[in-house]
């Protein structure tokens, strides 16, 4: 079967050499155009080696670049973390249309930032979708799903690197397979349930300190490595990374610090505390608790986003 997979990252980059290593044809490769002095995505690197031709996925809205793929004549289009909207004329043009990945449980979560809401939300499990994309936002039929568990302290690097990424590029070589063998089904999502959620950014990652414990937490987690969560101390700018909920700790007003020690911070929350492990003060680079302690002095008494 003649594939053409459609995406970016180390994730497309997998998804691409797992599917030459089972033996099936790529015939094209569409991933973000390399910028001016940068370094080439790594699908579009793997590709360029192999010799197989890449297409910058913006350019599909050219007629000559669509043209230029369809007389590669794909079988089938393979997504693979895809953040660029692509044309239906794309979807459709081969024979056996497209397969995405896309890492919820449709149709809860549509939206590129699916990983970042179940967690914020509070979520205790998630997992996978591929399904057959069509002119909505991940409103398609599914062919597969799989489910994870959230467990209390995972993050979004922990939830998409220790248990998505792995199982999204075996589930797509499933697809693969089942597309191939005339198995794949196309199971209507149940419109009803289906929840949407817009970009999870800088502005959806501020901390408020008058939330519950729990939803702080949450909300740090789910911003955990992007697009990280942020309040201010002494004024200034500061985002949170690793961090541990504790219990009530002192009597400090939900972001007040309660203790300082060689390797932690402890802030006060509403039902709770932080344990803060890594910081990020504004115009510098991500800090242990001990760099920003021994940095800045900070002591108790003190407080976040005051």
């Amino acid at each position: 079967m003649r594939l053409a997979v459609i995406g970016q990252a180390p994730f497309g980059e997998a998804v691409f050499k797992r599917l030459l290593d089972d033996g099936e044809e790529v015939v094209a490769v569409s991933a973000p155009a390399t910028p001016e002095g940068g370094r080439p995505d790594p699908l579009r690197a793997a590709a360029e080696e192999r010799g197989i031709p890449v297409f910058g996925t913006r350019d599909f809205k050219r007629d000559d670049v669509f043209e230029d793929y369809r007389a590669l004549a794909p079988d089938l289009n393979v997504m693979a973390f895809v953040t660029d909207i692509l044309a239906e004329r794309v979807l459709f043009a081969p024979p056996l249309q497209t397969v995405q990945y896309h890492p919820s449980l449709l149709p809860k979560h549509r939206g590129a930032s699916a990983m970042n809401w179940a967690i914020i939300q509070g979520e205790t499990k998630t997992g996978l979708t591929i399904f057959w994309p069509d002119k909505g936002i991940d409103t398609g039929p599914i062919l597969l799903q799989q489910e994870v568990e959230i467990e209390p302290d995972d993050t979004l690097g922990s939830l998409y690197f220790g248990k998505l990424f792995d199982m999204g590029v075996d589930a797509l070589a499933e697809s693969v397979r089942l597309v191939k063998a005339g198995e794949a089904p196309r199971i209507e999502q149940d419109h009803s349930q289906a929840t949407y959620e817009g970009l999870c950014q800088e502005a959806e990652g501020a901390i408020d300190w008058s939330r519950p414990a729990r939803q702080v937490y949450d909300l740090v987690r789910g911003c955990n490595p992007q697009p990280g969560a942020h309040t201010t101390f002494r004024g200034a700018p500061i985002q949170i990374f690793d961090c541990r909920l504790g219990g009530v700790d002192g009597a400090a007003p939900p972001g007040g610090v309660v203790s300082v020690t060689s390797d932690e911070v402890t802030v006060a929350l509403n039902g709770g505390s932080l344990r803060v492990h890594r910081v990020r003060p504004k115009g510098a680079g991500k800090q242990k608790a001990a760099e920003f302690v021994a940095e800045s002095g900070i002591q108790a008494g003190e407080r976040f986003g005051a």
